[in-house]
């Protein structure tokens, strides 16, 4: 064949796929959407994906279905996403830590953070919130150094390595001179009834999970993550005021598709993200949760995320973390 017909057989099956790409983006969606969670069921990602769902199934009237795959950080959950076909009909809530830092942390990764997704919107930020269990005599942030200084040895739950809850914590170590022994879990669901039962000594979780056992007199916090106070918890004061200057670590989560997955189908769903979002019901709901809402564009996303890869690299080179 000649470089010529060549050439025209390339422009036809070109014009051939989008015009097939075309026609799926007109029925998007015409079968159910799947929502990734790479961690146990009762946290932060997966209050968000649900509620993300039920909003979605509404408005497109599709089903939703969120599937829970925990395990490495994140990664298995990440990793099956990314090798999934790219045509919008399995997506993954993402977090600062599949997406930011994970790639610092484990030395080898099933998944390239940038390459093999395609981002459709950051949905919420929000703090990390130091929390002990309440037979912890130190009743602030301060007491608390000097005891663990005092003391020797603690312990910290996470909900995994490489997640956010497991760096601030490294961050908390190499800022104090604490000795502390990172203990991984599954998930918080598993973590937390150590933290609640005195056979670990502290965590630093998502606020939506341990706010509502702040409230209740459960746990103790004796600080947030993030650089200024919590909208929701506006009592709590940071770790930074409390005399670690510059500690800020804040937890976020993202809907991210397969890399390939075409644009219109992007937009469409990050039009549908940003609508709800705008809805003072879910606003409400978001910030009772600790959550700030974001709900931001995809090349915003994109930008985001280069910025926190940098960041994290660094908390992960200077505090010497692990991925147990």
């Amino acid at each position: 064949m000649s470089p010529s017909r060549i050439r025209r057989a390339l422009i036809a099956a070109a014009a051939l796929l989008g015009s097939v790409g075309a026609g799926a983006q007109g029925t998007y969606p015409d079968r159910p959407i799947h929502i990734t969670v790479t961690f146990t069921p009762g946290g932060a990602p997966d209050i968000l994906a649900r509620l993300i769902g039920e909003r979605l199934a509404t408005a497109w009237g599709q089903a939703v279905v969120v599937d829970n795959r925990p395990g490495a950080g994140g990664n298995i959950g990440s990793e099956f996403v990314a090798k999934s076909a790219p045509d919008g009909y399995n997506l993954v809530l993402g977090t600062v830590g599949t997406h930011a830092i994970n790639g610092s942390l484990y030395p080898k990764m099933p998944y390239d953070m940038v390459r093999d997704f395609a981002p459709v919107s950051l949905l919420a930020t929000t703090p990390n919130m130091l929390v002990v269990h309440n037979g912890v005599p130190a009743k602030n942030l301060q007491e608390f150094i000097a005891l663990g200084k005092r003391e020797g040895k603690m312990s910290f739950a996470s909900s995994g390595s490489g997640t956010s809850i497991h760096v601030s914590g490294e961050l908390f170590k190499s800022m104090t001179g604490i000795d502390m022994q990172h203990i991984p879990y599954k998930g918080r669901a598993s973590a937390l009834p150590d933290v609640l039962g005195g056979r670990v000594t502290m965590m630093f979780d998502n606020m939506p999970s341990s706010l509502p056992l702040v409230r209740e007199g459960k746990l103790r916090a004796l600080g947030v993550t993030s650089a200024k106070r919590s909208a929701a918890a506006p009592d709590i004061p940071t770790i930074a005021e409390q005399g670690l200057p510059g500690f800020d670590a804040v937890s976020w989560f993202a809907l991210f598709a397969p890399a390939g997955t075409p644009r219109p189908i992007i937009d469409k769903l990050q039009a549908e993200v940003s609508r709800m979002f705008k809805t003072p019901e879910v606003n409400r709901r978001l910030t009772e949760l600790g959550l700030d809402p974001v709900a931001g564009t995809p090349d915003e996303l994109a930008a985001y995320q280069r910025t926190e890869i940098t960041k994290w690299a660094k908390v992960v080179k200077d505090s010497g973390a692990k991925a147990e």
